[in-house]
């Protein structure tokens, strides 16, 4: 693998991510999205966590988009205005290569530095290992599972709540 950069992402960064989304929505049950959002919604959702001074972060490889990153509100009401909820995904060609731990551990020093205390990670599919493993190897402990929540490809889901403090 060339060298892996980091940086925040730009809107010109957004058709990657919009397709990197795409696929994961797609294919995998990391997302409990049925239809990938269009370029305009990916958009508007990196607007959203800009506005709320917390990271949106891509990874390049060569100049490619390999990876993205972003940390938003776990919940809306106020009581949850120190906590986040990460997200994570890795274009299917560099996955496996270092490069979502390289996101993962710039969004939680990121989100920290926004003045959040808690991290919270919602992972779909409790035989997501990939997406389990990377939270364990950063920090994140399991707090809970909710069994058959969601339904995606024929078959219910449960959500894996992961957290650490930040």
């Amino acid at each position: 693998m060339t060298v892996l950069m980091l940086r925040p992402a730009t809107l010109d960064d957004m058709i990657h991510v919009q397709a990197i989304y795409a696929h994961h929505v797609r294919t995998g049950t990391g997302s409990f999205e049925i239809e990938p959002p269009d370029l305009t919604e990916m958009k508007r959702r990196m607007g959203e966590v800009i506005e709320r001074n917390l990271p949106f972060l891509v990874s390049e490889v060569g100049g490619f988009i390999a990876g993205y990153a972003y940390a938003n509100l776990y919940r809306p009401r106020a009581a949850y205005r120190f906590t986040c909820e990460d997200s994570v995904y890795i274009d299917p060609a560099y996955q496996k290569q270092g490069i979502g731990q390289a996101l993962l551990s710039a969004l939680i020093e990121g989100s920290a530095k926004s003045g959040f205390k808690q991290m919270v990670a919602v992972i779909g599919g409790s035989d997501n290992l990939g997406s389990i493993r990377l939270h364990e190897r950063n920090g994140f402990e399991r707090v809970g599972l909710l069994p058959k929540v969601g339904f995606k490809f024929d078959r219910w889901l449960d959500s894996v709540l992961m957290q650490r403090a930040l």
